[in-house]
């Protein structure tokens, strides 16, 4: 998938969030749109490279994380009906995760990928 400036952009989801969108009835082609749409700013930034998307006809919301515009990670889904919206400390861990993220090495996400903990999605390469 490319980006408004046409370079490769990498999607991926974790092995947390691929089951909880599996319950869900949430599939990778949504996952892609939405990501396209991030992309656009069509999604609420909650700053440090995280971003709140909805999800599955608005019953959901994903937080993404991002870093350094390599790579985009679904990292969580809840429900709207179970949760408003996820608390400060909760965001403050995502941030965290974003940072530690945008460190990896293209060595690291193939480890990632190959030890099951994330799945790739939307790449076009």
């Amino acid at each position: 998938m490319s980006n408004r400036a046409g370079r490769l952009e990498r999607a991926f989801k974790t092995a947390w969030f691929a089951k909880a969108t599996r319950k869900a009835h949430i599939e990778d082609v949504e996952l892609c749109s939405a990501i396209q749409q991030v992309m656009l700013g069509q999604a609420d930034d909650l700053g440090g490279g995280v971003f709140k998307k909805r999800l599955g006809r608005n019953l959901y919301r994903s937080i993404i994380v991002a870093r350094g515009g390599r790579f985009w990670v679904y990292e969580y889904l809840f429900a709207k009906k179970d949760r408003d919206n996820i608390e400060d400390d909760d965001l403050a861990k995502f941030r965290k995760i974003a940072k530690a993220y945008g460190t990896l090495t293209e060595q690291q996400i193939d480890q990632m990928k190959n030890e099951g903990w994330w799945m790739e999605i939307c790449n076009a390469r």
